[in-house]
């Protein structure tokens, strides 16, 4: 009886040591919260210049993303309006037009088919040039008729390499297509398509090094920054030292300082980049920039896109804390 009532006592009293130690860890915590937030508005002019890098930081690093994202999603609008244009004799039979349009859908590159006949190709070009007469007149007394026209659109226009292997080994597609007109696989619209997705490639290469350089820049003001701070506070940092508090409780406000840093700049970067969207949305819109489908996608995840934005500046801001306190703390 006396044994449970010891053993009782003894877990009561473990319970009780444990209650207070995770009370002191929640009230050091809130210091650090505190004092680290008091260092933010206590180093203005400092606070400033770091919050500003790492703004334009942020900044970069978010207008790079929604840049590449309207750029693809550019890309891939024209390849959706782009085909690829295989001719056929006049003379080609609607049967055998429709037996090399089936084999052409078989292939794992192509997209889709349509077969446009020479009467309606002809009907096509009159309609496209009805109030120019010569040229309708010219067509009235043209001797050539039109060809038939097999449109493929395919999955990747920069690599036609299957279809040219089609064109040139298959053997209906040979008895009936026109020798006088080749496939349009190095067409200029295949060629313009092409120098988008190398501008993509390219943005993308410039938009990652301007965001690292601006993360090294940003993370490299914050550190000096925060020596700065630890220099104007070594009396008191040495204080705290001597009378036993342990280095987590000094780094702490260093920490929050950094990341408040990063709080406030991922709120500006997210809203001016927002706004820069809406601002360049008309213009963009009027060269046939897809622009759009981005703006909704920030606009349905504001929230997960800024918490992102808050956790990288915050990733950014302890590292370079981090970093900054670690030599004074070990001397």
């Amino acid at each position: 009886m006396m044994a449970n009532k010891q053993k009782s006592d003894a877990e009561s009293a473990k319970a009780l040591t444990q209650q207070k130690r995770n009370q002191r860890r929640w009230l050091a915590f809130v210091r650090i919260c505190r004092y680290g937030i008091s260092n933010f508005r206590r180093n203005a002019w400092l606070s400033i210049a770091a919050t500003a890098v790492m703004t334009i930081t942020l900044l970069i690093i978010f207008v790079s993303l929604a840049a590449r994202t309207v750029l693809v999603d550019t890309v891939d609008q024209i390849r959706d309006k782009v085909d690829m244009s295989i001719y056929l004799k006049n003379d080609t039979p609607q049967k055998q037009a429709d037996k090399i349009k089936d084999q052409l859908n078989n292939l794992s590159s192509v997209r889709s088919v349509t077969y446009i006949s020479p009467e309606e190709a002809r009907a096509d070009f009159v309609e496209q040039n009805k109030r120019d007469s010569q040229t309708i007149e010219a067509l009235n007394e043209a001797i050539n008729k039109f060809p038939g026209i097999l449109r493929v659109n395919v999955v990747d226009i920069s690599d036609p390499s299957e279809l040219n292997q089609f064109v040139k080994t298959n053997e209906l597609i040979k008895q009936f297509i026109d020798s006088n007109r080749e496939p349009s696989f190095s067409g200029d619209r295949r060629s313009a398509i092409e120098n988008i997705a190398r501008w993509v490639s390219f943005a993308e290469k410039i938009g990652i090094g301007a965001s690292v350089i601006f993360v090294v820049i940003s993370a490299l003001i914050i550190f000096n920054t925060i020596r700065m701070a630890i220099f104007n506070r070594k009396e008191e940092i040495q204080m705290m030292k001597l009378i036993g508090a342990d280095r987590s409780f000094i780094r702490g406000p260093f920490i929050i300082e950094a990341v408040v840093y990063g709080f406030v700049a991922a709120i500006l970067a997210t809203g001016i980049g927002f706004a820069l969207l809406h601002a360049a949305k008309d213009t963009l819109l009027n060269y046939q920039i897809a622009i759009q489908p981005v703006i909704d996608l920030i606009t349905a995840y504001l929230g997960i896109i800024l918490f992102g934005m808050i956790i990288v500046g915050a990733i950014i801001g302890i590292i370079s804390s981090l970093l900054a306190t670690r030599r004074y703390l070990k001397a």
